[in-house]
């Protein structure tokens, strides 16, 4: 194990339980496995295809997706092929010619096509030693991300008794895991479950922020990182659009990525982020799932996504190098109110909207986030991580009580019939079209907030929202109606403490193209140190000969070597090809095939 592991992927050890995953399934059992993205879930099937006989089938559900493994694990030496429509069908015949001749280790197809092709691998193909099932949570309908397709896949049981199944995935509450095994049909499988920590993740939320206001942060965000690529993940195509082209006309590296583009466009536009000719990604969530590339620096959240499962799994394709990356994530009211409309007609509303309210909970949170998320999927965490917006900022809290009876009594004297924009336009003493139709400015409460900020307002509802104080009748206009408990604040029954709301400083915007920031450190981040100082100058020379070698091969950059790698040679500064091998993450094929290039590359650049 050890062997394949150093000479395909560049290894000395395995991750935690990847060597009593790989050890289990040589015996011919059945696995459930829940790793992080970026923990290293491939290995686990990976290696033991390559210590059995026969072929491996590994079903996945993006054409994408299988196109980055196959490309990964041939720049490894490794004879991987995929069965899919994103080639000809010339290209497949000469697939499925290399399978029936025995030539192919590893086989990517997606669930449509196994099924289709299923008497093909039962007498055709020599033999098949390994079922691997990938983003498994598809086959669930509690699941995160169902696909109907998945749910036949209970047939590779009856049809292949003797082949053991692993199933994969990163985002899994217990639901979900056990409905796995049963709609599998594997009630014998042992279920694996790493930490679901990400500790090289820092994790921020700022809530309250309009549009104008979210672009601006996002604007200082990305001068704080000139050089790095991300995601920015939006609700809608055509929030997706708008910032796009807001970014691209700040002369910022932008595309989209949506259901409404063409098929050519979305991989096109999937191609230049992989080869790093666009430095960030505009996409709904259709975007990202299974993409390898793993120097994404940062994911943002343009708006809050609809489960703590898709947030964890959208987060999680950052950082996957295991390097301090950055998440952050805007949350407003009116997220709320479209998200639970997405909840309410969904075929599931009632775990739907249970899941909104889990995920809720953790953007309004004053309390340590990767604390929440750990305990979410059963991971109990007694410790702040230290790493957080929250752990970093402890809230400060005031009597409140008077505010709170101010927005109480607005809401009150509008009859109840108001949403939460025109409450803050009634408290600001702002005439906004709707106050002006309405006659709002004649109530009595009318400019009585005025000396509160407007965001500070949204902020003081959000809160008052989650406190209980008031809710969102969704099927009235989404207008806001006072519970119980605030009419006792309004009575003076019962004092309110609100959490201070904290501005961030305000910075002068420059050009992008003018004098870069220097990205400010993660503090607190726990990434395993290296030893010696880097050369930062050699990192970039060694980033260029990456490239030009990438461009060369049409391959994405860090299919030949991670970022990680990179800073181990800018540090180390190997001489001979030995000790360029030894570096982790170099295995003998690429040692043997980039090892002299990379080697005249450091030597020059020492001499220099």
């Amino acid at each position: 194990m050890e062997k394949i592991l150093k000479h395909y992927f560049g290894y000395d050890t395995f991750r935690p339980l990847q060597r009593e995953i790989v050890e289990w399934l040589m015996q011919g059992k059945d696995a459930l496995v829940l790793m992080p993205t970026g923990a290293g879930k491939s290995i686990c099937y990976q290696v033991p295809a390559l210590m059995m006989r026969g072929m491996t089938v590994v079903v996945s559900p993006l054409i994408s997706l299988m196109k980055d493994q196959v490309q990964s694990l041939v720049s490894c030496g490794i004879v991987a092929r995929a069965l899919n429509t994103g080639v000809s069908e010339a290209e497949n015949q000469e697939t499925r010619r290399e399978c029936l001749e025995g030539k192919v280790k590893i086989l990517y197809v997606s669930p449509e096509r196994l099924l289709a092709d299923l008497d093909f691998f039962k007498n055709a193909v020599p033999e098949v030693s390994l079922f691997a099932i990938d983003e498994a949570h598809c086959i669930s309908s509690w699941g995160h991300d169902f696909r109907p397709e998945y749910a036949q896949l209970d047939v590779l049981r009856a049809q292949f008794p003797g082949v053991p199944i692993v199933a994969l995935t990163a985002t899994a509450d217990k639901v979900t895991r056990l409905d796995i095994l049963k709609q599998l049909n594997l009630p014998d499988a042992r279920m694996f479950i790493s930490s679901f920590d990400r500790p090289n993740l820092s994790l921020e939320v700022r809530r309250g922020l309009d549009a104008r206001q979210k672009r601006m942060a996002i604007m200082q965000f990305l001068l704080r990182h000139p050089d790095d690529c991300g995601i920015i993940y939006c609700l809608s195509r055509a929030a997706v659009d708008d910032l796009a082209a807001y970014l691209c006309d700040h002369k910022v590296s932008a595309a989209a990525y949506h259901a409404g583009l063409s098929a050519e466009e979305r991989s096109a536009t999937q191609d230049a982020f992989l080869c790093d000719r666009v430095q960030v990604v505009c996409a709904t969530v259709a975007f990202g799932m299974g993409i390898n590339k793993s120097n994404v620096r940062f994911v943002i959240h343009y708006n809050m996504p609809k489960s703590i499962e898709n947030f964890y799994q959208e987060i999680g394709r950052a950082g996957r190098d295991g390097l301090p990356s950055e998440t952050l994530l805007f949350y407003n009211a009116g997220d709320i109110v479209q998200l639970s409309h997405f909840a309410e007609n969904s075929g599931q509303r009632e775990i739907n909207m249970e899941r909104l309210r889990r995920m809720r909970e953790y953007a309004e949170a004053d309390v340590c986030r990767r604390r929440i998320l750990l305990n979410y999927f059963g991971e109990p965490s007694t410790r702040d991580c230290g790493h957080c917006d929250v752990c970093h900022h402890p809230p400060q809290r005031f009597d409140g009580t008077v505010l709170v009876q101010k927005a109480l009594s607005a809401i009150v004297r509008c009859e109840e019939n108001i949403g939460m924009r025109t409450v803050v336009d009634v408290l600001c003493g702002l005439f906004s079209s709707e106050v002006k139709a309405r006659h709002l400015f004649e109530v009595k409460t009318f400019g009585a907030g005025r000396e509160v900020p407007l965001r500070d307002w949204n902020d003081y509802l959000l809160q008052m929202l989650q406190m209980g104080m008031v809710e969102i009748l969704y099927d009235r206009h989404n207008h806001l109606h006072v519970t119980e408990a605030g009419w006792r604040v309004l009575r003076g029954e019962e004092k309110v403490m609100l959490s201070v709301v904290h501005h961030e400083e305000k910075t002068k915007a420059r050009d992008r193209k003018g004098k870069k920031t220097k990205a400010a450190p993660l503090l607190g981040l726990s990434v395993a140190p290296m030893s010696g100082q880097e050369d930062v100058a050699l990192f970039e020379h060694l980033r260029q000969l990456r490239s030009r070698l990438a461009q060369e091969q049409q391959l994405p950059p860090y299919i030949i070597f991670s970022d990680k790698v990179l800073h181990l040679l800018a540090t180390s500064r190997p001489s001979t090809l030995e000790e360029f091998g030894n570096v982790s993450g170099i295995g003998e094929y690429k040692c043997q095939k980039y090892g002299t290039l990379f080697l005249k590359e450091i030597a020059s650049h020492v001499k220099g």
